[in-house]
């Protein structure tokens, strides 16, 4: 018995068969985000910084460390998609020892174990080809990757370096909370009322009206955790939320102006609505460095 074949989609107006129906495009939010999708992984990760940070603040160093080598490890990938000699063996253990190391040796083991990855990543590219043949720009990848060892295992371990302070866990979810109240503001008023953009040769989507609810978020996230997470005068929020928004604005548009030159839209493809790991943290490295200046010398 001949299988049957199946029937062909009729034209609704003339009743001849027709294409089939396409399937509708995914909808994403007027900021370019997948925005139910963006807001469950926002969700999951906010669940782990926080029960990490408030309840098992030690656990933040295993969770830091994983972060931070799926981030380093999605640069090096589309930098070399670029064409970029990476050191990547050196990058991804450097980068667990700047974290490992403050556990024992605080500021000294982290900027040790910082010299220490581009001493060896410096004679890791240049042996790289054997010595009898000469290395092919080796400036350019040197750069590339001191500003990487900087940028994301740096940066970061300036958290790690936070939780050995006093109340150190509510330290770093106050960083961490400013930042992502003040993405929010800035999203929600971008939304609502962006017209005038900020940057527009960097990143068109962002607008002066979305830096003011940033502004307006995440001083007031800021605020609210010195005073009652650790127990400081509010007045200690106001300068942290300042510094907490500028860095993590300029953060943001750093990682933009590096995938506009690279020609990408994110860094990574792990998270649904959000990119890559990278694509999530990047406002999040600078201002870790912020949150731990203002938070050592005032708090």
């Amino acid at each position: 018995m001949a299988a049957q074949q199946p029937m062909p989609v009729a034209d609704t107006e003339s009743g001849a068969p027709g294409p089939a129906p396409e399937k509708p495009e995914k909808k994403t939010s007027r900021a370019g985000r997948d925005l139910p999708a963006a807001i469950a992984v926002g969700a999951a990760l906010g669940a782990m910084a926080i029960g990490s940070l408030l309840f098992a603040p030690k656990w933040w160093f295993p969770l830091l460390a994983i972060a931070i080598a799926i981030a380093t490890h999605e640069v090096v990938r589309r930098l070399r998609e670029h064409g970029y000699v990476m050191p990547v063996v050196p990058l991804l253990l450097g980068g667990q020892a700047m974290i490992w190391l403050a556990w024992p040796w605080g500021v000294p083991g982290t900027l040790g174990a910082y010299g220490g990855t581009i001493v060896v990543a410096m004679v890791w590219r240049l042996l790289g080809q054997g010595l009898r043949e000469q290395p092919v720009n080796y400036l350019r990848d040197i750069a590339a990757t001191v500003l990487l060892a900087t940028w994301v295992p740096l940066f970061a371990s300036f958290t790690a370096l936070l939780i050995f302070q006093e109340n150190g866990g509510a330290r770093v979810f106050t960083v961490i909370a400013t930042v992502v109240f003040a993405d929010i503001g800035g999203y929600t008023a971008g939304v609502l009322f962006g017209k005038h953009l900020l940057a527009p040769a960097i990143s068109p989507k962002k607008s002066w009206e979305g830096l003011g609810g940033s502004l307006l978020f995440g001083i007031a996230a800021s605020v609210l955790s010195v005073t009652f997470l650790l127990g400081k005068p509010a007045w200690v929020g106001l300068p942290l939320g300042l510094m907490l928004v500028i860095t993590g604005v300029l953060g943001d548009l750093v990682e933009s102006q590096v995938k506009r030159d690279l020609g990408i839209k994110d860094m990574g493809t792990l998270l649904p609505g959000h990119g890559g790991i990278m694509d999530r943290i990047d406002a999040m490295l600078p201002s870790a460095v912020a949150g731990w200046i203002v938070l050592t010398l005032l708090a």
